[in-house]
Formats: C-alpha cells, structure tokens, sequence
C-alpha cells in the first residue's frame, strides 16, 4: 500500500513536469509575401499548430497549405495552390527542429534564439536555421519568426512568362501563441 502511494505521487509529479514542459498552439499565424516587379502576392492562414517541448528544446510547425488565403484573387490562389505547391500532392508544409540556445523557460521576458531544423515544402526537405523571438510569459509562450524560402531550393517551378510576378524567393513569417499542453 506504502509503495502504491510512493509510484502514485511519482507518477503524479512526473506528469506534472511532462505537461508543464510542453506549449502547443493549433490557430498561430503564418504569412508569406512574393515581391516580384510586376506583382506583390501575399496570403495568410491561421491553421498553423506547434508544438515545444520546453526540456528537450524540440520544435515542431506545421500547417496545412491549403488554408492560405488572401490571395489578390481567386484565381491568383487556385494557380499558386495547383500549379506551384501542389497541395493535392504536398498538403503541408513543416518545420521539425531544435533550440540551438540553451533556454530557462521559466524565466519571463524576451529572448531571440535559432532553431535548427528541416524545412519541408513541396515535398522537398532543406536543413534550416530560422531566428526567432520567443516572448515567455506566466502560462504561455509567445513566437515570431520570419525567414525566406528559395523557390528553386524545394522544387518549386515557376514558368518563365511568370518569373515578373512571382518572386523566386518568398518571405514568410509565423506568429503563434503558445499555451501549456493540457
């Protein structure tokens, strides 16, 4: 009975600093511009979910292409979700990495870090180091990140009669809240 109580509270407390280590978020914010000379493209969606794993520093983003929205027209979208992502083929894109920086996350403020990781577009995964500024607050955290995606780095094909109005290389950035895992 002794022993029962003793796995019961180890269990307890071991649960307890499992959840506490992990922050997720399912409605963060992901945008992306193309700057071209003929055209600015820019679209956003808030389906991006993540998770960090406060103890090991693992990172992980993803979010569902197709959810992009804001395009300059219907018809700006369909061709940039069909002819260049692919999302039939290629649903998500996603982010799986590491926090170089040794983090206290208990510790309130504003800290910028690099995670480390693979990006993966288009079927297409690049090792990636993304900067990005954690806000830590008393039950979540906040990310912002923004960095630039090369077309050509995960096979996506732009014809040359378009080259003027989409940007072969795409800024995109993320902003999510994190909140401790329930």
């Amino acid at each position: 009975n002794n022993m029962r109580n003793i796995i019961t509270f180890i269990l307890f407390i071991a649960s307890n600093l499992i959840t506490a280590q992990i922050y997720v978020c399912k409605e963060g914010n992901t945008k992306f511009t193309s700057e071209a000379p003929l055209e600015l493209i820019k679209a956003q969606s808030n389906k991006t979910s993540g998770v960090v794993d406060c103890a090991t520093k693992n990172v992980a983003f993803s979010i569902d292409v197709s959810s992009f929205d804001g395009f300059n027209s219907e018809l700006q979208k369909e061709h940039f979700l069909e002819n260049y992502l692919e999302t039939e083929k290629y649903p998500n894109a996603t982010f799986k990495g590491k926090i170089i920086e040794n983090v206290d996350f208990t510790k309130k403020g504003v800290i910028n870090v690099r995670a480390k990781g693979i990006l993966l577009i288009h079927g297409v995964s690049k090792e990636k180091i993304v900067k990005v500024q954690l806000t830590i607050k008393d039950k979540e955290i906040f990310t912002e990140a923004e960095f630039e995606v090369p077309l050509d780095e995960h096979n996506i094909r732009v014809p040359k009669e378009k080259k003027k109005k989409i940007a072969s290389v795409i800024t995109v950035e993320v902003k999510a809240t994190l909140k401790p895992k329930a």
